[in-house]
């Protein structure tokens, strides 16, 4: 798609007074790179029976509390040491276990291709012909320079003595794609009057623009006189496809800057009624836009916004949880008061002494979601690419031929948690600390784990038959939907370990309820190793006591939030929190 200047009655004041038609030499660069059961005692055992005692609870809550461990030395001297290391889904912990076992140091990328220099400084039609010159590839010269300069922000000047060269050498012809990543500079820049004229022209020459464009538009013009025109674009928008949500946020923003609350109200049914979960940046502006306003409706609205964050998981950033907080406190006569703080282990609020909403599952929620598991991810999951129906079958007749299990281990992936030990040694040491406790453990491997090797000792994997149940899958099985059925089928008391967070498993169950109840049982159960020293005992991470979801009980609110500096994989939660509570 081409435009054409001549006869465009905006064209003049778009490119009016361009003084940099005729600059000389001097100017100043920037430099860029250009890179375009079936077993019997005597033949091959592929699972063992530990015969057990009724269910430990003492043993597994003696475990659970237990974080620290003894180091031995001189009797007297034994001396209880805190595991400081936060839980296993705590915001940042993925990254600093990367940081602790770098996978592999980073490597040097050279450029590729040739190297140019990025003017900062508009340039002479003389000056672009000559740096197209030495650019090998002159064809795509003009697409890639613009782009470039949308990717360093750089000046709109320079980006408009680009397209005065282009219009200049081709009769006033200038690419729709120019234009439009034009368009992108100035609304990065906020140059109002040149977004309005780029506006103007685009409006006179197409009767309908592509959704890039009109995006572009609908968040320059919205907080412009005339904002308006942006909700016309979002129209034309909605009738080629569903706004997405920084069209909503854009013409959100645009009406609460210009006063208009019912608009942005609107838009924000609307939006929820396409099924988009908004920006945080949207809901933080209804936020900031409340302060200091008694209005019993809008803080119904902005407390509806809490409860919809809780419902879906999503947490505000520290500069939300700061428009959070300032609202609440702004609000007259309601006395409330915020600080930001943490939650003890026990989920007591270090701030207001009030403890948060359990982690574990009702017997209801349990039921539900055991049910949803078996459904979506063991019967109807895509197992079957990686095992066969025959030996899942075994394992599940195995398994109700057990006791419930107190521990679940992922026998493989709990082997190479320490990559320079022994696989069978390091199994052993966990199965062995377990079983002194008197839990019943059920460690799930495969086959080739009971073959000799100087990876797995066959006395080693005889001493953990002996002190857990066992059974071997075929090598080709995937273990997580094996665990998933015993731990779940042993009861809501079963824990597992291992380090898979079983994301891919998540993601098979139907819908955010069930996700969210997964996440939360996820978090009671799955037990991490931390540590692992030579006479010394494996150090267990601490499991969440409590829920890491916005919560309140009327006269109080807990609002989980990301910090600025904190990087936070998706399953992970937050560390911090805002504690909000009315004065009394």
């Amino acid at each position: 798609m081409t435009f054409y200047f001549t006869g465009v009655r905006s064209f003049p004041k778009l490119w009016k007074s361009n003084p940099y038609l005729g600059l000389g030499q001097g100017h100043s660069y920037v430099s860029l790179f250009l890179k375009d059961y079936d077993g019997i005692r005597n033949q091959q055992k592929w699972f063992s029976l530990k015969t057990m005692s009724p269910q430990n609870t003492k043993g597994m809550n003696l475990l659970i509390a237990k974080v620290g461990y003894v180091r031995k030395g001189n009797e007297g001297n034994n001396k209880q040491v805190s595991s400081e290391s936060p839980h296993m889904f705590a915001a940042g912990a993925a990254k600093k276990r990367s940081q602790m076992n770098p996978s592999s140091k980073g490597h040097d990328l050279r450029p590729v291709g040739n190297i140019i220099q990025l003017p900062t400084k508009p340039l002479t039609s003389e000056e672009w012909d000559k740096l197209k010159e030495d650019f090998k590839e002159k064809a795509n010269f003009e697409n890639w320079i613009i782009s470039q300069m949308v990717k360093c922000h750089s000046s709109v000047d320079v980006a408009k003595s680009v397209l005065a060269w282009v219009a200049a050498k081709n009769s006033g012809i200038v690419g729709y794609d120019l234009l439009v990543k034009y368009l992108s500079l100035c609304v990065f820049h906020k140059q109002t009057s040149e977004i309005i004229d780029v506006y103007e022209i685009m409006k006179t020459r197409y009767k309908r623009l592509e959704p890039a464009g009109s995006t572009l538009l609908i968040r320059g013009l919205s907080h412009t006189d005339r904002w308006r025109e942006a909700l016309l674009l979002l129209e034309d928008i909605r009738k080629v496809i569903t706004p997405s949500k920084r069209n909503y946020n854009d013409c959100i923003q645009g009406a609460l800057f210009h006063q208009d609350v019912n608009v942005a109200w609107n838009l924000y049914q609307e939006l929820l009624g396409h099924d988009i979960v908004p920006m945080l940046e949207t809901l933080k502006a209804f936020f900031d836009f409340g302060k200091d306003i008694k209005d019993v409706q809008y803080s119904n609205k902005l407390q509806d916004i809490l409860l919809y964050l809780r419902n879906n998981q999503l947490y505000p950033g520290e500069s939300f949880a700061h428009s959070i907080k300032t609202w609440f406190e702004s609000v007259p006569g309601e006395q409330w008061k915020g600080q930001f703080t943490t939650i003890q282990q026990s989920g007591q609020c270090l701030g207001c002494g009030r403890t948060l909403e359990s982690i574990h599952l009702s017997s209801e929620e349990y039921e539900f979601l055991k049910g949803k598991i078996m459904k979506d991810v063991i019967d109807g999951g895509d197992q079957y690419k990686k095992t066969t129906p025959q030996e899942l079958r075994r394992f599940q007749n195995f398994v109700k031929c057990c006791p419930p299990f107190d521990i679940v281990i992922d026998g493989l992936n709990v082997a190479k948690m320490f990559p320079k030990a022994r696989e069978s040694q390091v199994l052993l040491d966990v199965v062995s600390q377990l079983a002194k406790r008197n839990l019943h453990v059920l460690v799930l491997g495969r086959k080739h784990m009971l073959t000799q090797n100087s990876r797995w000792r066959k006395d080693d994997m005889e001493k953990v038959q002996k002190h857990a149940s066992c059974f071997f899958a075929d090598n080709i099985s995937e273990d997580d939907p094996y665990l998933l059925y015993a731990t779940l089928h042993s009861g809501n008391h079963c824990k597992f370990i291992t380090n898979d967070l079983m994301r891919d498993h998540k993601a098979c169950l139907p819908d955010a309820r069930t996700q969210h109840l997964f996440f939360k049982w996820q978090q009671a159960h799955q037990l991490a190793i931390t540590s692992r020293h030579p006479g010394s005992k494996i150090i267990f991470q601490h499991i969440l006591n409590y829920d890491t979801v916005v919560q309140t009980t009327g006269d109080s609110w807990h609002i989980p939030y990301d910090e600025e500096l904190v990087e936070r994989y998706s399953y992970e939660v937050p560390t911090r929190w805002l504690c909000l509570h009315r004065k009394t």
